[in-house]
């Protein structure tokens, strides 16, 4: 295969994009429209919770990043990321692949348009209430650990035999 794009791979690309809009889209109603406040917190349904954390950290607020240099390593450490998946992703040839190939760019960065803007990786899905589940995220966060999931899953296939 050559440089070409394979369907997969535009799927792929799709995909990465929904991820992002969606990310951004519903930051911006916890922002703007909720006006939630870091610490702030809403009752959702059940053990769901809407809580506005600030995340400096990496994943799930691990690794602080609170330099400015640390943040803007971050955000290209975030983009190259999603480049070389955007770049693997053009030659998916598997459904699963090409799944997490978009979920994992999409998420990269959506995360990283919120620390270029802010600072901060907007987090507030909060699942607390469930008793296994101590972090805080968002839906760029779910994104890339389903895409990751995918990914290993996609490993598991037995290839024909040629």
């Amino acid at each position: 295969m050559t440089g070409r794009v394979t369907r997969f791979g535009w799927s792929a690309y799709g995909l990465a994009a929904t991820v992002v809009a969606l990310d951004q889209a519903v930051k911006y109603w916890i922002l703007a429209v909720l006006q939630l406040q870091q610490g702030d917190s809403r009752a959702l349904a059940g053990p769901l919770r809407l809580t506005l954390v600030a995340n400096t950290g990496v994943s799930f607020g691990f690794l602080r990043a609170d330099r400015d240099l640390a943040r803007w390593g971050l955000v290209a450490f975030s983009l190259i990321v999603a480049a070389m998946i955007v770049y693997w992703a053009r030659r998916s040839h598997r459904t699963l692949q090409a799944l997490g190939y978009g979920l994992i760019a999409g998420g990269a960065v959506g995360n990283a348009i919120d620390r270029a803007r802010f600072g901060w990786v907007v987090d507030f899905i909060d699942v607390q209430r469930i008793g296994f589940f101590p972090w805080v995220f968002n839906v760029a966060d779910s994104a890339i650990t389903v895409g990751v999931i995918a990914l290993l899953l996609d490993s598991l296939r037995r290839e024909p035999a040629t």
